[in-house]
């Protein structure tokens, strides 16, 4: 099973998830993944810029995955591994949060986190989310991993939603309640 085909049986018609996530993908310059999202997307997405079946907006966003810097947290990828993909670059744990801060602070447009729960739960333990962007949809699976692994430290505040018609998907935006923003 392709990484995201749960979806496109469910919602074959529904492009909203696609339009968002290549508007997110057109904002920023970098890609941060765990090891486990970064190979669900290198083996499914690469081959779909050239797919002629493909929708118009599933090459797009192929052609923005192959483009974006994409930063790996991980202890056991190499380098050998990340082909085809190039711009990859891995960052090992140890290092990952001091490389991450760096990032964030640096020149640049966003930073984005696509899948990557373990990842994603580390970062906001250690308050370098941000904002949090949760696509909810109408699938119910009646089991699986929950969204968040423990409580963050810090709270979030809703910022914006959006919702598309003829589409059950609706956008939580989150902001990072910290001093001075809220």
């Amino acid at each position: 099973m392709a990484v995201f085909d749960y979806r496109r049986d469910t919602y074959p018609e529904d492009e909203s998830f696609d339009a968002y996530n290549a508007e997110r993908l057109r904002s920023a310059d970098t890609l941060l993944l765990g090891r486990k999202s970064f190979e669900g997307f290198k083996s499914y997405w690469p081959p779909v810029a050239a797919d002629p079946t493909a929708r118009p907006l599933q090459r797009e966003i192929s052609r923005l995955n192959s483009a974006i810097e994409k930063v790996v947290v991980s202890n056991s990828l190499t380098p050998a591994e990340t082909a085809p993909w190039q711009n990859t670059r891995i960052l090992r744990r140890a290092e990952a949060h001091a490389r991450i801060e760096e990032l964030k602070m640096g020149p640049g447009r966003e930073i984005l986190v696509f899948g990557s729960r373990t990842l994603w739960n580390d970062l906001l333990a250690h308050n370098l989310v941000d904002e949090l962007h949760l696509m909810v949809s109408p699938v119910l699976l009646g089991e699986g991993t929950p969204l968040f692994a423990t409580r963050p430290p810090e709270g979030f505040y809703l910022i914006d939603t959006c919702t598309w018609d003829g589409s059950g998907n609706v956008l939580l935006r989150y902001a990072a309640q910290r001093p001075g923003n809220s």
